[in-house]
């Protein structure tokens, strides 16, 4: 696979952050990561038993922590071996490929090696039946339109593949297509209020697009002007950052993707960082993992790794 631009930038960016973390505070997070994988090598979400979804959470959360060993690469290597026959749709692709890869830079086998000689060819084949007829791409095959989310999830495929992105124009004015006059953008057409996330995933996609398309269509100072203000919107009176302007509380999603949205930007200054770090902190539990938000009772993988993320960029 190809040097993941993207994310090997996010990647080095919470490892270089995380390392400033006292061993005490480390500790009980890597340990909690690795009471999540079960004998067959995967991790648990909240419903209990393996899932994709959450062992590519579980394995970014180790890799920035630099404590994804062999034995646990090994033995993950085995369950994403399991997955390569089920039918998936973006996210799950998204999930085995960037799981495949971390178990293989971290010592672990190659859970690719007894694939066709050109399952990178085959795997851009049917990541292009998600385009859609706006220049997106979608949740499923044959999706009438496209998603902001998707979109992002599916150029993150194509870095790890190594190959261009099919149409860039077409992608990028279709993320143009998104944003609205409250300087954010949607997730799908109809909707006219700005969201945290998709607009994380706007900017994202128009920076990895960067050389394939004329530099007018992309982040330009305008737009980022914008995002940024939009963002700065979403700061709840607890100090994270909120999903959308109706949602009255914050929550570790939309403050990671905010606050590497910023930091992308070079603004994460505006944000106030005690304020941030506060809110991270009353969601970090002792034995290791982090609650989703304020209300939350459960702790899992994937928000786990949203509240190191922002701990990273705020050390």
């Amino acid at each position: 696979m190809a040097n993941q631009y993207y994310l090997q930038t996010l990647t080095e960016r919470l490892l270089a952050g995380l390392d400033r973390l006292p061993v005490g505070q480390r500790t009980p997070h890597i340990a909690f990561l690795h009471r999540a994988q079960n004998p067959d090598g995967g991790f648990s979400g909240r419903q209990g038993g393996s899932d994709l979804y959450y062992t590519g959470f579980a394995l970014r959360s180790l890799a920035v922590f630099d404590a994804l060993t062999p034995e646990i690469a090994e033995r993950c290597a085995g369950y994403l071996r399991g997955c390569l026959n089920q039918q998936a749709g973006v996210v799950d692709f998204f999930s085995l490929l960037y799981s495949c890869m971390l178990v293989q830079l971290a010592g672990g086998p190659d859970a690719l090696a007894a694939s066709p000689v050109d399952w990178p060819e085959r795997v851009a084949d049917l990541l292009e039946t998600f385009r859609t007829n706006d220049g997106g791409y979608g949740k499923l095959p044959g999706s009438a339109s496209g998603s902001t989310y998707h979109s992002f999830l599916v150029a993150l495929c194509y870095e790890m593949l190594g190959k261009p992105l099919p149409g860039p124009e077409k992608l990028a004015a279709f993320v143009q297509s998104r944003r609205r006059e409250d300087g954010g953008f949607v997730e799908i057409a109809p909707m006219k209020r700005s969201g945290t996330n998709p607009t994380a995933a706007a900017v994202g996609v128009l920076q990895m697009l960067e050389g394939a398309v004329p530099a007018e269509q992309l982040a330009t100072p305008e737009i980022a002007d914008g995002v940024t203000s939009f963002l700065l919107e979403m700061r709840s009176d607890e100090g994270g950052l909120q999903a959308n302007g109706r949602i009255p509380f914050a929550d570790l999603l939309s403050t990671f993707t905010g606050a590497w949205t910023l930091h992308r930007l070079e603004s994460l200054d505006q944000l106030d960082a005690g304020e941030v770090m506060a809110y991270v902190r009353g969601l970090e539990q002792p034995g290791g993992g982090f609650h989703g938000h304020l209300a939350d009772e459960v702790v899992d993988v994937e928000y786990t790794f949203y509240g190191l993320g922002t701990l990273a960029l705020l050390m």
